[in-house]
């Protein structure tokens, strides 16, 4: 079976979603039914005998199934509201700690090389990392409402017992459900179950009460009343709890599917089955349960491995069973995996390294990429245009929208490289506030002549992190002008958490900045209109919004897509004539040929095609992929892509929700 691409699951993600929202009402339908059928035996004495269909219509039925209806969208909306902060609220609900970008805990440095390899490797920003201390299990899972507010938490239990394979599987793994769609469905459904919970918790109180106060009061004329309450309570009680069963178990059968998915992903990005299966083998032997936080149960579907112990796992478990994963990842891998515990000495790794780098270097694909594709070097035959020089030879005609959502074995050698040519005090620098806005800063003065660096800078007012600081921005220009403008995005990409880490004033301010940076000359590069793009995609009002799907064909659209690929095909060409031609090409996929193909557009500007792309954006997962071919063909066409030409692909991609791993040959 074809593994399906990136496009195909953020699809079917959408479909589950409207699914979900289905069942959830059809849920609160049969509960309000069920309340009101309670109601209807309680008050039958009053209604003088009425049908149960008649009873519906009355006062006592509207004003029951309202009640019942308000109460379950309260508890949602209650719950919605809470989880409105994304992935860094759902981290502090189960009491994990961020951990420090420049931690010396070994563990934890490990754990973050892995994460930032992938996330430059694969072209997103690089995740909040969260570790919950007293989590002797091993788990994980990934929270937020879009990747590029993603946070990743790992339990203490998985960073320590794991070795860096087993690691890079897990977070592998976890980088699969950012791509997917998944993290925002997740976040769904626990705002939606907790409704449906609300109607058992109310039941269980009022039962609660009536005992209470039952025993007070003893026998006297309030015991009927009692009665009913402490019936009423067990009835609603019970058809709560009935509720959340089947809400679980639908809840249950969509995270299995995801979590097959998401396993099949990582043994694609690392190509290294026996990493994610030793995760897996470890929490089958050693548990991953979550014993420390109330909300395990809640979180169930979210995590790597099942987080809560409940009856009818095998109706209810949001997984599947750990033999059934590890068998799926590779036939015979189980059978393997134990016959390595027998022979290895009580207490050790379920499997030793293949070589002592694997355990020893810095690197979260290192064990992965020598085991099974041979030792990385800093030649590889096939490099990235951004790994050394501003132009590469490159196939044209490929297809780029395989390579979104994934992560290949270039991407990979370009991280590797990416991270061992930064110096360390630029890459500590760019874990701060200040550092990372500063790091704005010089990537647009970078070029420039240091009387007209100190002019651009003399236009932003002072701030204690957001302003000028001379002594930052001197260890961060060197630097850039060492590792070169190919490496930008990715290092903005490093800098990201911090970014994120800044008040919303903070942000609006940081932005202005940049673009009071910009505009200082008139003109407007390519790489300015991608940083400032960039910075108000991910840092805006608007940066945890999901964009809904607007449109279903290309028409609607097509002045937008006329913009993009009339600036594309002049990025793409040296000529009027070549780039009329690429145009042509490039249209050809989304217009009749008896319609015509408008000429080329002699100008794009910047708020033109920012217009375009957030109106592309709304676009169907589906028709995403033309597009982006169409674009990768004009910049490859002549089998070199220039610095600028990849960051206005990045710029595309970033701005469409398409995270593009550096173009690689």
């Amino acid at each position: 079976m074809a593994h399906p691409g990136f496009f195909q699951r953020q699809a079917h993600a959408r479909r589950n979603t409207s699914l979900l929202v289905f069942l959830f009402l059809t849920a609160v339908a049969f509960i309000t039914l069920a309340v009101c059928l309670v109601g209807y035996f309680v008050t039958r004495s009053e209604s003088s005998g009425l049908a149960f269909h008649h009873w519906l219509l009355s006062n006592h039925g509207l004003l029951t199934a309202v009640t019942v209806v308000g109460l379950i969208v309260l508890g949602s909306l209650l719950r919605w509201v809470d989880l409105a902060g994304g992935g860094d609220r759902v981290a502090k609900m189960v009491g994990a700690r961020p951990i420090d970008p420049d931690t010396r805990d070994s563990d934890e440095r490990k754990l973050r090389n892995i994460v930032e390899e992938m996330a430059i490797a694969s072209g997103v920003s690089v995740p909040e990392l969260y570790v919950m201390d007293q989590e002797t299990g091993i788990n994980a899972f990934v929270a937020g409402y879009t990747p590029g507010e993603a946070v990743m938490v790992v339990t203490h239990g998985a960073i320590t017992q794991l070795s860096r394979d087993e690691l890079q599987g897990v977070v592998a793994h976890e980088f699969s459900h950012i791509f997917n769609g998944d993290m925002r469905l997740n976040v769904r459904l626990i705002a939606l179950l907790a409704g449906i919970l609300m109607i058992g918790q109310i039941g269980g109180f009022l039962l609660r009460a009536s005992f209470y106060r039952g025993h007070r009061v003893g026998r006297s004329r309030d015991g009927r009343a009692q009665a009913a309450m402490g019936i009423i309570g067990l009835a609603l009680f019970v058809i709560g709890y009935v509720g959340v069963f089947f809400g679980r178990l639908i809840q249950a059968a969509v995270s299995r599917q995801r979590e097959m998915l998401a396993d099949a992903s990582s043994v694609q990005f690392t190509r290294n089955p026996e990493g994610i299966a030793g995760a897996l083998f470890k929490i089958g032997m050693k548990g991953g349960y979550l014993d420390t936080t109330s909300h395990a149960s809640d979180m169930n579907h979210m995590c790597f491995g099942e987080s809560a112990r409940m009856k009818f796992t095998s109706l209810l478990a949001s997984h599947p069973p750990i033999d059934e994963r590890i068998n799926a990842i590779q036939p015979g891998m189980l059978a393997r995996l134990r016959s390595r515990l027998r022979d290895t000495e009580p207490g050790a790794d379920l499997y030793r390294s293949s070589s002592p780098a694997t355990e020893a270097g810095a690197s979260g694909f290192t064990g992965a990429a020598s085991d099974i594709l041979g030792p990385i070097t800093g030649k590889t035959g096939r490099t990235s245009p951004l790994a050394s020089t501003p132009e590469a030879p490159i196939k044209p005609g490929r297809k780029f929208s395989d390579q979104v959502g994934t992560i290949n074995r270039q991407s990979e050698d370009f991280a590797l490289r990416f991270l061992e040519r930064l110096p360390a005090t630029f890459r500590n620098l760019l874990y701060t506030r200040a550092g990372a806005a500063q790091l704005c800063y010089a990537m647009l003065i970078s070029e420039l002549p240091r009387p007209q660096q100190n002019e651009r800078l003399d236009l932003l007012p002072a701030h204690p992190v957001l302003g000028s600081q001379p002594q930052l921005l001197e260890k961060l220009l060197p630097a850039l002008k060492t590792i070169g403008d190919g490496v930008r995005f990715p290092a903005l990409e490093l800098a990201m958490p911090a970014l994120r880490k800044l008040d919303p004033e903070e942000r609006e301010m940081l932005i202005t900045n940049v673009q009071k940076l910009v505009a200082a000359d008139n003109r407007v590069t390519l790489f300015e209109l991608a940083l400032t793009s960039f910075l108000s995609r991910h840092l805006g009002d608007e940066a945890a919004r999901v964009v809904p799907v607007r449109y279903k064909s290309y028409k609607p659209v097509m002045p937008a897509l006329q913009r993009l690929l009339s600036l594309m095909a002049r990025a793409g060409s040296e000529s009027q004539a070549e780039a009329e031609k690429l145009y042509r090409e490039a249209m050809a996929g989304f217009m009749n040929a008896k319609d015509g193909v408008e000429p080329v557009l002699e100008k794009v500007t910047m708020r033109q095609l920012r217009e375009a792309l957030t109106a592309l954006n709304g676009l169907s997962p589906l028709l995403k992929p033309a597009i982006i071919d169409a674009c990768g063909h004009c910049i490859t066409h002549d089998g070199k892509v220039e610095t600028k030409e990849y960051e206005l692909m990045r710029l595309v991609a970033d701005q469409m929700d398409c995270p593009m791993p550096p173009l690689a040959v």
